[in-house]
């Protein structure tokens, strides 16, 4: 793999799931995704398609427990992937915003990837799935990327009433802010911080 070539693969295995994810940050939006959770493929193909990421998830997991684990498992390795294939962080925006409106909904995510892992998630559903998918897992699974990634994630449904529309605004609005964020300025030297490291 050449040196510029920012791209990562990572497998983990555990008793409750087993997930392998490769991607590439300079990709052009291909993805193959199966998670045995059809609206979480649907929503993780939006974030590839509008974030220009090229992604691979296989997954398989507990879920005649419950969706939890495979969805969370899969935004830590997903997080550790992206941490990897950013690299030393040379060159890059660092800080991606994007407003998606959806119909009659509007989300704002903003990011940073800064190294320093938070996420501030504000949004309420008014229901508790959308097809076999946990509604409430959307808070969870974007806590594992930000907290494994190392980036400040906020997120907002800033309105809406549809809860499909709102889970699918957020995922967009993250693809966008994201390829945003780790896009590379020629003008940028070493990385986007006064201290030189980030």
């Amino acid at each position: 793999m050449r040196k510029d070539m920012r791209k990562s693969e990572i497998e983990r295995n555990t008793s409750e799931t087993s997930i392998k994810i490769s991607l590439d940050l300079d990709g052009t939006g291909k993805y193959d995704i199966n998670t045995g959770i059809g609206f979480f493929d649907h929503m993780l193909s939006l974030t590839c398609k509008h974030g220009l990421l090229d992604l691979d998830i296989q997954a398989k997991g507990d879920l005649e427990v419950d969706s939890h684990h495979t969805i969370e498992d899969i935004g830590i390795v997903l997080g550790e992937c992206i941490e990897k294939a950013i690299g030393d962080k040379k060159g890059i925006k660092r800080y991606g915003t994007s407003f998606l409106p959806m119909d009659e909904t509007l989300a704002l995510a903003s990011l940073d990837i800064s190294g320093r892992p938070f996420l501030v998630f504000d949004g309420e559903f008014t229901c508790d799935k959308l097809g076999d998918f946990d509604v409430e897992m959307v808070e969870e699974f974007f806590r594992a990327v930000a907290f494994n990634a190392g980036i400040t994630l906020h997120l907002k449904i800033m309105y809406g009433k549809n809860n499909h529309h709102m889970v699918e605004a957020l995922f967009k609005a993250f693809g966008r802010a994201f390829r945003e964020a780790v896009s590379k300025d020629s003008k940028i030297k070493g990385v986007m911080s006064t201290k030189g490291v980030l």
